[in-house]
């Protein structure tokens, strides 16, 4: 009886008569379900059909992993290492994996259906939101490796969870936060009903019992309310008081506190006003206000902990002689030497001992094609080696590596960075002085006229003029017009963006992906013999489609299979395709084939590749990567402002200076190190510039950081994504030049806002202090007063979406 098909994706048998199939590679392929149709259908449809090339030949075969994987992963069979993610129970071990490669839910039943049918494992339960695996077994009958070796036999890789301890407590914080806020909110609607069914202006035919009911239930309500969700102003107007500092937690405090009091005063003696309702709407407006702060501080404390997953979790250690053994990066040692092969990240600084290869340190310097290095050469932690074998001598760990020097940058220039001030806080804080005194003051004048009157006239006072019209002015026209630019394509992480671009004066720009498009293109084929430049094309794809260099993508898929293809780092790639030997790559090396003289580049930019064969060399090949198409109408707007102009670069190739020319950039430098660029930055600032700066790499980290305002890219790294102040999600650099424009229209709308808040708490500050505004319309006319600085904010709103230009794909 012949054996089942099994599954193309999962490996797992095809049931007979299966009807379920997916076009991979070019053929139809057998699925065993309509999940894993589903995932490998995503999967083709995203462009990633390439990773079914790597993938095919373990799918079908679980035992079937790399080597070097399977000592990785056996690792994590030791009790050392499972004592930090672990968790033993009697006979059976619990844990949490990070689970990557999940695109749909699909994937989830896929993964949880592979793994309940191992008989040792007693629940298997991934959360699709967060991608995490909660898994119990039996680890006396299947050791944690064998689980992780079923789920990469399926396509999914998995890591111990283990959460960082800052952004967890910064999460624990943000879920407290959330919900002072929804008890705020749900409270007050209860109280703001009791109480004004209080009010004679509702109800004039109200019993004295249902009176005191209600007064006594609004009492009930409202103490939650004050205790557990306004705690934090009340501990903060006491630091404040202690450090001879006031903030708006004393003022709101006063008014919370002072309403709450006045309420129970009320209550107990069945007359008065009731206060609970304000109390409730001062919680609610302002722990808003605070949540959305809490958030943009979880996220700039992830960011750094991203950093992390730049390292491997373990490498090959060796001996003295010469054998290699796989250990953890914890276990390693200064001096000690490790062997890095093609394709691994490098775990610490090092100096190469043996071998030649190539380095992608495009994460760390911005250089998009690997660079060549040998024997000698240093090397850092977190770069990939591409093409050959490498034994390093370990020579910094830890702390002391060239990444954490990054980090450092990173933490320094986010507490060096420059804040704009405060307007309403600087704002709120003399008139909170001025009004504490005229508070005390009026108190003292109507304690002497009219004792009775002189609790309720200084609490009036104090209701009527709560600064939170003032508080509310910048931040409601910054959520509004956040949301504006939103549409536009631009995502704001931090509220004084729209207000800092109006004070700009110097722009920074990164090259490799945030002017260009960060990838190679091919953008011409010269052929130098009788071959046609489609012919040359299919040849030099056939020979870089089984190369891992970056190079290698701007090829395409290519008509032929290579064979015998031999990768010589810094040099380029010999294969043989349809029995014919070719070469591609340094002219020099290709030209050596065929013993003939190497032909001349015939121009100056771009990437320049020569193809030949035995014969003679048959091709040019230009790779370049591309400008922007609206590159130069961003730069063009920054020089209609008059900002200085300064492009600033990892790369160290020409084509640095091409872009700048091209551009007409008069300020550029190349083959700088993060370190560098944040010099630069801290020289402009020490001119007293105001500086904008826009990338997308991890050297570009440190200085978005430190800028008064950044910018990064939507293509960016997540790293560069969380430190920057704003995120250009459409890639689309026309939507800061609207940017620009909405800045000085939301810059107008504070004003406004400002002027209208200080304007009404002037006017109502003489009419409370004199007796002739009662509580209950002193916290009518701060309700309105706030709601009218809100619906001024909202005119943001109405901003139009449509870029100011267009790309000629969108004019066509």
């Amino acid at each position: 009886m012949a054996s089942p098909t099994p599954c193309y994706h999962c490996g797992l048998p095809v049931p007979a008569g299966g009807r379920f199939q997916a076009r991979v590679l070019g053929e139809t392929r057998a699925m065993c379900c309509p999940g894993c149709q589903a995932v490998a259908e995503a999967i083709v449809a995203g462009g990633l059909e390439s990773y079914y090339q790597h993938r095919s030949e373990t799918s079908a075969n679980p035992e079937a992993l790399p080597k070097a994987l399977s000592d990785e992963l056996a690792l994590y069979d030791r009790s050392d290492v499972q004592q930090a993610f672990v968790q033993h129970s009697g006979a059976l071990a619990s844990t949490c994996l990070l689970i990557e490669g999940i695109s749909c839910a699909a994937c989830g039943w896929l993964i949880e259906k592979h793994l309940r049918e191992l008989s040792s494992i007693s629940a298997a339960n991934l959360n699709l939101s967060n991608h995490r695996l909660y898994l119990s077994w039996d680890d006396s009958q299947l050791a944690l490796s064998q689980i992780l070796q079923a789920l990469r036999s399926i396509g999914y890789a998995a890591h111990p969870y283990q959460a960082d301890q800052a952004v967890e407590q910064l999460a624990q914080e943000n879920r407290r936060a959330l919900r002072q806020l929804g008890v705020a909110g749900m409270l007050w609607m209860q109280v703001m009903m009791a109480s004004m069914a209080t009010w004679p202006e509702f109800n004039l035919d109200l019993s004295s019992d249902l009176d005191r009911i209600l007064r006594w239930v609004s009492l009930f309500l409202t103490t939650p309310i004050v205790f557990y969700c306004c705690g934090d102003f009340f501990k903060g107007a006491l630091r404040d008081l202690r450090t001879r500092h006031l903030t708006m937690d004393v003022s709101v405090s006063l008014a919370i506190g002072g309403a709450y009091v006045a309420g129970i005063w009320s209550t107990v003696h069945q007359h008065g006003e009731l206060y609970f309702d304000a109390v409730g709407m001062f919680a609610l407006f302002l722990l808003a206000g605070r949540y959305l702060e809490r958030r943009a501080r979880e996220r700039t404390a992830a960011a750094t902990a991203q950093l992390v997953s730049l390292l491997p979790a373990s490498c090959l250690r060796l001996d003295e002689q010469g054998q290699s053994s796989r250990i953890l990066l914890s276990e390693l040692q200064l001096g000690e030497h490790i062997l890095v092969p093609p394709g691994a990240l490098l775990p610490a600084d090092g100096r190469i001992l043996s071998g030649q290869s190539s380095i992608d340190e495009s994460l760390l310097t911005g250089e998009y094609l690997p660079l060549p290095r040998q024997v000698g050469d240093q090397v850092t932690a977190g770069t990939l080696n591409v093409e050959g074998p490498l034994t390093v001598v370990v020579e910094a760990l830890g702390n002391d590596t060239r990444l954490s020097a990054i980090v450092r940058l990173l933490e320094r220039a986010q507490a060096e960075k420059p804040r704009l001030a405060q307007l309403a806080d600087q704002v709120a804080q003399w008139f909170l002085l001025i009004v504490l005194a005229t508070a005390a003051g009026v108190g003292l004048v109507w304690w002497q006229l009219d004792p009775d009157r002189a609790f309720w006239i200084v609490l009036a006072l104090l209701v009527a003029t709560c600064p939170c019209a003032l508080s509310l002015a910048t931040p409601t026209a910054l959520t509004a017009a956040t949301g504006s630019l939103h549409k536009l394509g631009l995502l704001l992480t931090r509220g004084h963006v729209l207000d800092g671009l109006n004070q700009i004066d110097t722009v920074i720009f990164d090259k490799t992906g945030t002017l260009t498009e960060g990838r190679l293109t091919l953008r011409e084929i010269h052929p130098l013999g009788e071959d046609s430049a489609d012919h040359c094309l299919g040849l030099a794809a056939a020979l870089e489609n089984r190369s891992e260099h970056p190079i290698a993508r701007a090829f395409g898929r290519a008509p032929w299979a290579a064979e015998q293809v031999d990768s010589h780092p810094g040099l380029g790639l010999e294969g043989v395709v349809n029995g014919q030997r070719l070469r591609i790559g340094q002219p020099a090396f290709v030209a050596a084939l065929s013993n003939t003289p190497a032909p001349a580049i015939p121009g100056d930019q771009g990437q320049w590749l020569l193809l030949g064969d035995e014969r003679a060399p048959l091709a040019w090949l230009v790779l370049d990567d591309r400008l922007r198409s609206d590159a130069p109408a961003l730069i063009d707007a920054c020089r209609e402002r008059g900002w200085q102009i300064l492009l600033l670069s990892g790369d160290s190739s020409p084509m640095v200076a091409q872009v700048a020319a091209e551009l007409g950039i008069s300020d550029a430098r190349s083959g700088l190190t993060p370190a560098d660029k944040l010099t630069a930055l801290q020289q402009l600032h020490s001119q007293g510039r105001r500086v904008l700066m826009l990338g997308d790499g991890v050297n570009d980290v440190p200085v978005l950081a430190a800028a008064d305002i950044s910018v990064a890219m939507g293509s960016a790294t997540d790293l560069a994504k969380t430190s920057a102040d704003a995120v250009l999600l459409s890639n689309r650099l026309d939507s800061l030049v609207q940017a620009f424009a909405l800045a000085r229209r939301t810059r107008r709308i504070i004003v406004e806002n400002l002027a209208w808040a200080c304007l009404y708490n002037g006017l109502i500050l003489p009419f409370a202090a004199l007796g002739w505004v009662t509580p209950i319309w002193a916290a009518l006319g701060m309700s309105l007063s706030s709601l009218l600085v809100v619906l001024n904010a909202l005119r943001l709103t109405r901003t139009p979406a449509a870029p100011l230009a267009h790309s000629p794909a969108q004019t066509a």
